[in-house]
């Protein structure tokens, strides 16, 4: 179908966060170039807030447990969806759940279009032996190819992002209360092959926290990382933990607003990025050559682990998979070397 034809797209994206994050360029670019095209954004209601400051774009949220669940759930929901009169669906997740839409749309008439996973290249890129590193193309632009292949074509630039969400909770005003530099950590991933050893990031903090005019918001989430974080926010002046203690929707109020965010190879990175603060990622078994930089983030802001010690590196492209003896990987990260370039991105904020 050409894009004059099309009003009204769905854009399914169900999950993760990190991902949810790296479509808001995109729509961003997308949403400036085709003004006049309504978009239904489907994912689920966790992360609503994300997209939710898009113009054009109307989220629909899926429930996957509930009235969405089971093949006819996805039923009911395809018919509530296809109610809204959608003129062509574009696919940036392709799962399961979004194969079984697909078939109830193409049924219908309705062009449906995916994301190409790559899995040939992602197993190559991850294969147990010496390789060459092959750059995959950035998530965001493989996002675009599918709009591409429905008719839409828009440049992305690195002024895609969102802008900074107003400071109105008491905790962010508390944050933002004085003249200091702020710098968000998330020290915590999916998996353990994405985290920096709990004692470097510790001497990451100390060092940090000791620079005059700087302060630390720390991000993390389940009751043991909470934990760590309290007790990291009692040990160090100038160190506030954020855990459990906003909304998620007042966590982006917070990210937004910050000088600079060191976090894993993990969504909070992309929540930053997605307002266009500079973020340090600091990479473990997986590696930016996969595609996930945050977006419009430089080279010099990828602290990777020492490949030439592991040569495997990526070992997996989501740091799932740790191969005997590379438990350890991120030790090659020393503090002093994400502290340095800490400082050089606040020299120039």
């Amino acid at each position: 179908m050409a894009k004059s034809k099309i009003r009204h797209m769905l854009v399914i994206r169900l999950s993760a966060m990190g991902d949810v994050a790296m479509t808001v360029p995109v729509l961003l670019a997308l949403t400036e170039k085709y003004p006049d095209v309504k978009i239904t954004f489907l994912t689920k209601p966790f992360f609503a807030p994300i997209v939710s400051e898009i113009p054009n774009i109307k989220v629909f949220i899926a429930d996957v447990k509930g009235a969405h669940k089971g093949v006819l759930g996805l039923w009911k929901l395809f018919k509530q969806l296809k109610s809204l009169d959608v003129d062509a669906v574009a696919d940036i997740h392709n799962v399961l759940r979004s194969n079984v839409l697909k078939v109830f749309f193409r049924f219908s008439g309705i062009p449906f279009e995916q994301l190409d996973k790559v899995r040939k290249e992602k197993r190559e890129l991850t294969s147990g032996k010496n390789k060459e590193l092959k750059p995959l193309k950035p998530m965001y632009q493989r996002y675009q190819s599918v709009f591409e292949r429905l008719g839409f074509h828009f440049p992305i630039n690195n002024d895609h992002v969102l802008k900074s969400r107003n400071i109105t909770t008491e905790f962010a005003c508390d944050v933002f209360s004085d003249a200091k530099k702020v710098i968000g950590i998330a020290p915590f991933a999916a998996f353990p092959g994405k985290i920096y050893p709990l004692d470097f990031m510790e001497t990451l903090i100390a060092d940090l926290s000791a620079i005059e005019d700087v302060k630390i918001v720390l991000f993390g989430g389940g009751q043991n990382e909470r934990t760590i974080l309290e007790g990291w926010e009692g040990k160090f002046a100038n160190c506030i933990s954020a855990a459990g203690k906003i909304s998620f929707k007042e966590e982006l109020e917070l990210i937004s607003n910050l000088d600079v965010m060191i976090s894993m190879d993990s969504g909070n990175g992309h929540l930053a990025a997605m307002y266009g603060v500079p973020v340090i990622t600091l990479w473990g078994v997986t590696h930016p050559v996969a595609g996930f930089v945050p977006f419009g983030q430089p080279e010099e802001n990828q602290i990777t682990s020492d490949r030439k010690k592991y040569p495997l590196i990526p070992t997996s492209v989501y740091g799932n998979k740790i191969p005997p003896g590379y438990e350890l990987v991120m030790e090659t990260l020393a503090p002093e070397q994400i502290v340095t370039r800490a400082l050089q991105i606040l020299e120039k904020v």
